[in-house]
């Protein structure tokens, strides 16, 4: 997801900081440049419920324009902060669209999901199916933890996993070096890999 954009009045960037002003125009504005970007991510979100009739990618990317549209004092800084929010936001419609098909399994009943279930479905191409949607839910409440243990590895994981974006983009968004976005990639995946295992190890 990595790329020039043109500069002057227009750029993204030049949009992002009449935001900040406060411009509410701009906004406007902006959606067309990147729609492009928000599509190519919405994608890769897509793959991970596959379910063409509810949740197609041009619906995904229409509910998070939505939801970035409400933040109140949007504080990017350029374009690869935007898609980082971005992912976040793709992230949270997602995920409740995965609580919502989640609860609707639950009435005609559902099976406890294993270690092993998550596992298949992270390796699974292209993507989570509808019958796996639990390990989305499963995924998404370990990342809320590792926030409250490190919310930096969080948003690493929320970029690459969730936003699919480079080592180079993730840096540029966090404010990070390479190194540290690649470090924090490979202790958030473990970290998570022991998660998981742990909340969904069986008792007794």
């Amino acid at each position: 997801m990595t790329g020039s954009e043109p500069t002057g009045p227009a750029s993204i960037t030049g949009l992002l900081a009449r935001l900040r002003e406060r411009d509410d125009g701009a906004f406007d504005e902006l959606f067309p440049l990147v729609y492009g970007q928000l599509r190519e991510l919405a994608h890769v979100q897509r793959r991970r419920v596959q379910d063409q009739e509810t949740l197609n990618t041009t619906a995904l990317v229409h509910e998070a324009y939505i939801k970035l549209a409400r933040h109140e004092q949007p504080d990017w800084k350029d374009r690869s902060h935007f898609l980082a929010v971005a992912a976040r936001a793709m992230r949270q419609v997602l995920i409740d669209y995965a609580r919502a098909r989640q609860a609707a399994k639950r009435g005609a009943g559902s099976t406890a999901l294993s270690f092993e279930d998550v596992q298949q479905s992270l390796r699974a191409r292209p993507g989570f199916t509808d019958e796996r949607i639990d390990v989305l839910v499963a995924l998404d409440a370990s990342l809320r933890r590792l926030e409250r243990e490190n919310e930096r590895h969080s948003r690493i994981v929320e970029c690459r996993f969730f936003g699919a974006m480079t080592i180079d983009d993730t840096a540029e968004a966090l404010g990070i070096s390479r190194a540290t976005v690649k470090r924090g990639w490979a202790v958030a995946r473990a970290w998570l890999y022991r998660d998981l295992r742990a909340s969904l190890q069986p008792e007794g």
